[in-house]
């Protein structure tokens, strides 16, 4: 953390992605990206360090994830039916308003740290949330999926899957959409790269159950054909482009 905060070079920007799953029983969002507000001066909380030394954004209005799903015909408002977080940062959850429709689902430890007092001296920003939001609250059941020991079937046909991956948070979950044999691992901040994936090097924030997740990840990869696609990593383009998988 303290590298963190205190490092004197800024990284490279980075990009801020969320996703769209087209299925059947309904159009699924997992995460939410940031909002053009964090350029508003008093948006973001400067007296927390994080925010004051190690974070900026770059986000214009047009960049929010409700004008990008305009853009490929989907209406936030009406066409999507659930929206899951990884965990509730603000460059993950920072686009809940555009969601007002939806069910959101969110683990419900993760929820319970973010909220309050807590959550805000903790990084989150609670205060920002959607005055209508009423989450559903997921608690993953003890149901082993591969290697992951918690898991829960988002769809009826089982294709899409929540599992615990906790790490950058201690309650971190990420989403697994099986299409045609392969399985598009939606892995919020588990990592920030495939490359740091692959070499087992977590987040510079995360707890030490991130290394194990890392493992989790690698061993369900050997036996399941997997594009590994965390937020921040500039190459998930043309992994998605051309169907890379962790194996290739």
């Amino acid at each position: 953390m303290a590298k963190v905060l205190f490092g004197k070079i800024w990284a490279d920007w980075i990009p801020i992605y969320a996703w769209v799953i087209d299925h059947p029983e309904g159009v699924i969002v997992v995460d939410t990206g940031e909002t053009h507000k964090t350029s508003s001066k008093g948006y973001l909380p400067k007296w927390h360090p994080y925010y004051a030394l190690a974070v900026d954004f770059d986000v214009k209005p047009e960049d929010e994830i409700g004008p990008q799903l305009l853009k490929i015909g989907i209406n936030p408002k009406k066409d999507v039916k659930k929206v899951i977080l990884t965990h509730l940062h603000t460059d993950h959850a920072g686009g809940l308003h555009h969601f007002p429709n939806s069910e959101i689902l969110i683990d419900k430890n993760e929820f319970k740290n973010a909220s309050g007092l807590k959550g805000i001296l903790a990084g989150y920003l609670p205060h920002r949330w959607p005055k209508w939001l009423k989450p559903t609250l997921i608690d993953l059941p003890s149901s082993p999926y591969f290697s992951f020991n918690k898991s829960m079937p988002v769809t009826n046909d089982g294709k899409i899957m929540i599992v615990a991956t906790p790490g950058h948070v201690a309650n971190h979950i990420s989403v697994i959409a099986e299409v045609d044999g392969l399985h598009y691992f939606l892995a919020g901040d588990t990592s920030y790269t495939q490359e740091n994936l692959i070499n087992g090097l977590p987040d510079g924030i995360g707890t030490n159950e991130s290394i194990k997740t890392l493992k989790n990840i690698q061993s369900f990869a050997k036996f399941n054909p997997t594009i590994y696609l965390p937020s921040h990593d500039p190459n998930v383009p043309e992994r998605m482009k051309f169907k890379a998988t962790i194996q290739n």
